[in-house]
């Protein structure tokens, strides 16, 4: 194999984990953006059942003070018909006593209600915080250790992007804006084999002429279709196979 080769398999290799290195790094934000939506989910959740608790207090605090009014007017009205000498009026003060009773008992069965609605909403309170404060400690976890995951790799890609830089400046700058430029095209895999004498890139067919270079070792071959750079090495077979076609796109 080419000596030229062999370092442009040491480039693309690099290359391939700068590659999975940013991808895994691009992963990280959202991954980290999914827990704390996770996590603020459950905090508005628990913020929700607390509005409910405090409405069902509001609603009981309204009931207490229209029981109150009620029992004011009847203390009115009882005060009235001590006063008054007429019987129709002792009556129509009589009819306003029982309407105002009438009103308390509905009252104090809407106040029942409410007593139940209060525990309902506290035991909602009790589960929604206990839900909140777990998803909380796990996301914390998480975020951390996506955190340590980043910092991580951050340091591993400068590595590698440091060896990357050692490596390129060895190489020939023509043929190294080549193999970039085909790279920018095809992706990360630039440098192939040759199989059953098609391109390990693009699977298509190759010329003679072609295979023979490969075979050579002497100078670089190129892949007419897809213009990735070709290698051979003695495990690979060079025979095409009894019913190949003209081979596949890329």
């Amino acid at each position: 194999m080419l000596e030229i080769i062999e370092k442009l398999l040491v480039l693309q290799d690099r290359d391939k984990q700068l590659f999975r290195g940013d991808a895994e790094l691009d992963s990280i934000g959202p991954e980290k953006e999914m827990a704390l939506m996770k996590c603020n989910a459950t905090l508005a959740a628990l913020k929700d059942a607390e509005a409910k608790t405090k409405d069902v207090e509001v609603k009981r605090k309204e009931l207490e003070l229209e029981v109150q009014a009620y029992n004011e007017k009847i203390a009115k009205y009882s005060t009235q018909q001590l006063q008054t000498k007429k019987n129709e009026e002792y009556q129509a003060l009589t009819n306003e006593i029982n309407t105002c009773k009438a009103k308390i008992s509905d009252l104090e069965t809407e106040q029942l209600m409410l007593m139940d609605e209060a525990e309902a909403a506290s035991a909602a309170v009790k589960r929604a915080k206990a839900e909140a404060d777990e998803v909380k400690r796990m996301v914390e976890s998480q975020v951390a250790d996506l955190d340590g995951r980043k910092e991580n790799l951050e340091k591993r890609i400068g590595e590698v992007e440091a060896e990357r830089d050692r490596l390129a400046a060895q190489l020939d700058e023509r043929i190294l804006a080549n193999y970039e430029r085909v790279q920018k095209l095809r992706g990360e895999n630039v440098v192939v084999g040759v199989s059953h004498s098609a391109c390990g890139g693009c699977h298509m067919k190759l010329t003679a002429q072609v295979l023979v270079t490969c075979k050579g070792d002497k100078e670089l071959a190129a892949c007419p279709h897809c213009s990735r750079i070709l290698y051979f090495t003695r495990d690979m077979d060079l025979t095409a196979p009894a019913d190949a076609g003209p081979g596949n796109a890329f």
